[in-house]
């Protein structure tokens, strides 16, 4: 490929994964240091696969084991501060934390028996030890997740304390320091609690997933994949970019580390065909935050959803994930096809383009995704199918010699899957925070009756209120911690006016997930403006717009559960993807104000328009909207206009 010298070498994008992703801002570590962490993160991915092989633990023990890896490694690994990053030296207060760590993560396994007799009631040691935990876990949080999340779980901790004196509608009786260390660490409705199991069990399991196809080549794999398919097309560089960041959100569980690996390679290309750098950077984050919200490995916070709806397996969630994951691919798609053509963008040549016969025969790197389909399609647990999809990845990686991976890589990888987890658990750790204070105060329910009251007890009006909330909250901060905060607060709000659960949840999940490029703080926008050169803010407004598409989603599935294949008929449903799809593309014109032709301004207005009607799942919108827009097809054949646009070159 002609661009390759054009991309990102792994020294810039490693510096930029650290200036955006606070998970990947670690020390340097060689020495004694280094072989410490080494093990030590070995030894975490060899229990977790122990206990997964053999049979989980009781969820104390597995969570507090689990918890004491998670916080040892991040305090050897995270410095207490960027700047203090320094090539192999530990400070001497990190030492002593990650001491700390391990003696809290320890406790469980040691005291079980006078924990379990004693039902409650704390010693003096059990107080010192929970509070430790406590303290362990927001600076764990700050350091491996960032500041949001952490600042959110002390004002939790504080209204637990001060409840007394909070706004009538708010207030509760407070809780004793003591009671509220029992809660946090002695039950399992604190930090022990769900979303700390949920990453002790499913989450390490596929993000070990991840860290074994990625020793494939399977990343590369998706680019060279996506070239060969959409490489030719209109603009064909941003559809390589759509096509690869879809498939690269199965092995990254972070739309930041997604911006910066598929992006390096992608965005130099759009550069290169003409795409301005804003927009080359908005297509690679809005396509890389989308990875997502694609089945059939989704976000982290996916896996908390099994948990928190109750009833429900994951792969009832992944399949109802999987039309409006494509519709949100679709319209950007749409948008920036119009966009190519607007500029007069060319595909690429074919000496541009990797020979078709070589890349399919890798073929069989897919076969391991495939395989977690069909296991969960099967029926089989998430843990197990995890498990057998890693096995079938280290089989068929065996296929050629330059995909196999021997016994260096096999240990590489159990190394850099549980440093991939580490911020995972601290940030579920944290959420449990959250969610044993909503328990115990009864918050939740104060809150989502408080805003039915704001919205007029309106669905629509509560609907754009948790739409704000879950992307304030989203900015800056995890998704699983987004989302452990908006399903206990606001998704009841929702569920309360009559919505589906899997519907208000997923709800709350896509737009925790949308602010990733949401400004004034679009993280995988920032990124992708640093892999393009591009001025960030612009990058972000232009990924937002991108990804209008996502904005619209949320609340087509809340209107219309069908979307989510629930209580539907074929019929039905090949009739509202047809609808939504011919919206997206009547607002994809509007937008980018070309179709065929340049738009006129009314013609803009006629396309948003019809497009919204076409969208919203009711019979009469969908008649007139259908309407409106063969209308605007028809235009452009009847109505013909210069289109002075030509090849660009790149800025």
């Amino acid at each position: 490929m002609s661009n390759k010298s054009e991309t990102l070498s792994q020294q810039e994008q490693q510096a930029l994964l650290e200036k955006y992703d606070p998970e990947a801002s670690t020390r340097k570590l060689n020495g004694i240091f280094g072989w410490i962490v080494f093990f030590g993160l070995l030894s975490f991915s060899l229990f977790q696969l122990y206990t997964s092989i053999f049979g989980i633990l009781t969820a104390q023990l597995q969570r507090s084991i689990h918890l004491g890896f998670a916080l040892a490694l991040i305090f050897l690994l995270f410095p207490a501060r960027k700047k203090n990053r320094v090539k192999n030296k530990v400070a001497w207060y990190d030492i002593g934390l990650a001491l700390i760590a391990v003696a809290v993560g320890a406790y469980w396994p040691l005291m079980i028996d006078d924990l379990v007799l004693r039902v409650g009631r704390l010693t003096e040691l059990d107080f010192y030890i929970g509070l430790a935990a406590i303290l362990l876990v927001l600076e764990a949080t700050r350091r491996a997740v960032g500041l949001p999340i952490m600042i959110i779980s002390i004002t939790f901790l504080l209204y637990a304390i001060f409840g007394q004196y909070m706004p009538s509608f708010l207030a509760h009786r407070g809780l004793e320091l003591d009671r509220l260390v029992q809660t946090m660490f002695f039950t399992t409705e604190g930090i022990l609690g769900t979303p700390l199991g949920v990453s002790a069990t499913f989450i390490f399991l596929f993000l070990l997933f991840g860290a074994f196809l990625v020793k494939t080549g399977v990343g590369q794999y998706f680019n060279d994949l996506a070239v060969s398919l959409a490489g030719k097309r209109v603009g064909g560089p941003a559809k390589v970019a759509i096509f690869s960041s879809a498939l690269q959100g199965t092995i990254s569980g972070s739309s930041v580390a997604n911006v910066v690996t598929s992006g390096s390679f992608t965005i130099p290309m759009m550069k290169k065909l003409g795409y301005k750098k804003e927009f080359a950077g908005a297509v690679e984050a809005a396509a890389s935050t989308g990875g997502q919200l694609m089945p059939p490995i989704m976000g982290a916070a996916a896996f908390l959803m099994v948990e928190f709806i109750g009833g429900i397996s994951y792969w009832e969630i992944a399949k109802a994930a999987a039309i409006p994951a494509l519709l949100y691919f679709a319209g950007v798609w749409i948008m920036t096809h119009f966009e190519a053509k607007r500029i007069g963008l060319r595909g690429l040549t074919k000496d541009e383009i990797p020979n078709r016969k070589e890349v399919l025969s890798k073929i069989y790197l897919l076969f391991p995704i495939l395989a977690v389909i069909i296991f969960m399609m099967s029926g089989m647990s998430v843990m197990r199918a995890a498990l057998w999809s890693i096995l079938i990845a280290i089989v068929v990686s065996a296929f050629r010699k330059d995909t196999r991976i021997g016994f260096r890589d096999m240990i590489d990888a159990l190394v850099d899957g549980a440093r991939t987890a580490l911020g995972v658990a601290a940030a579920t750790a944290a959420a449990g925070i959250i969610v044993g204070v909503v328990t115990k105060t009864g918050l939740g329910l104060k809150l989502a009756n408080g805003l039915l009251d704001l919205a007029g007890g309106a669905l629509i009006p509560t609907l754009m209120l948790t739409m704000v909330a879950a992307i304030v909250l989203g900015m800056g901060s995890p998704t699983t911690a987004n989302y452990v905060i908006t399903s206990t607060i606001a998704a009841p709000a929702i569920i309360l006016l009559g919505v589906p659960d899997l519907s208000a949840h997923l709800f709350v999940f896509y737009f925790g997930i949308i602010a990733d490029i949401t400004p004034p703080v679009a993280l995988a926008a920032f990124a992708a403006a640093g892999v393009a050169g591009g001025e960030p803010i612009k990058t972000g407004v232009n990924s937002a717009k991108l990804a209008i598409a996502a904005f619209i989603i949320p609340y087509m599935f809340v209107l219309s559960p069908e979307l989510l294949m629930i209580d539907t008929t074929w019929t039905y449903l090949i009739w509202v993807v047809f609808t939504a799809l011919s919206g997206m593309m009547a607002i994809g014109a509007g937008v980018i104000g070309f179709w065929m032709r340049k738009l006129y301004w009314w013609e803009r207005i006629l396309g948003l328009v019809a497009g919204l009607l076409l969208i919203y799942p009711e019979g009469m919108s969908d008649i007139i909207g259908l309407i409106m827009f063969v209308s605007l097809v028809a235009l452009q054949y009847f109505i013909k206009r210069d289109h002075p646009a030509k090849p660009q070159t790149a800025n």
